[in-house]
């Protein structure tokens, strides 16, 4: 798999996104992938997540914005110096496509700041191209 890795001032996001053939039916057109994220929070100050935005774009250059507070159900709060970890999974009507977003963070004092997720490729696994 492999890692993807933003920072936005003390706060790094590495997002590792892997097929699940099980749960897909290419046959159909339909490919799912599980994404497994960890934000580590390098600060000095406690964070939590409020919200998160998505944009994914499909092999066919369609395009789903994704809106919600916290994630997988949670509003993390990300003590100094720890992270949080989670997964959750994303469905496409193509073989490929990428993501790419940003959370809200809270600080402790009440002031908010927007995280980078970095952008990252939805791709089934093949055989490695060669390139002439």
């Amino acid at each position: 798999m492999q890692k993807y890795t933003a920072t936005t001032g003390s706060i790094q996001v590495m997002v590792e996104p892997e097929y699940q053939p099980d749960q897909s039916t290419p046959d159909r057109g339909q490919h799912v992938w599980t994404y497994h994220v960890e934000i580590c929070n390098n600060g000095q100050s406690n964070i939590q997540l409020q919200a998160r935005f998505w944009r994914i774009v499909d092999g066919q250059g369609r395009i789903q914005e994704v809106h919600g507070h916290g994630v997988v159900g949670e509003r993390p709060r990300i003590r100094a110096g720890n992270s949080f970890r989670y997964t959750s999974g994303c469905p496409l009507d193509s073989e490929s496509g990428f993501m790419s977003g940003h959370y809200e963070m809270q600080r402790d004092d009440g002031t908010t700041f927007d995280v980078t997720i970095p952008t990252f490729s939805l791709d089934i696994p093949g055989p490695a191209k060669i390139l002439n």
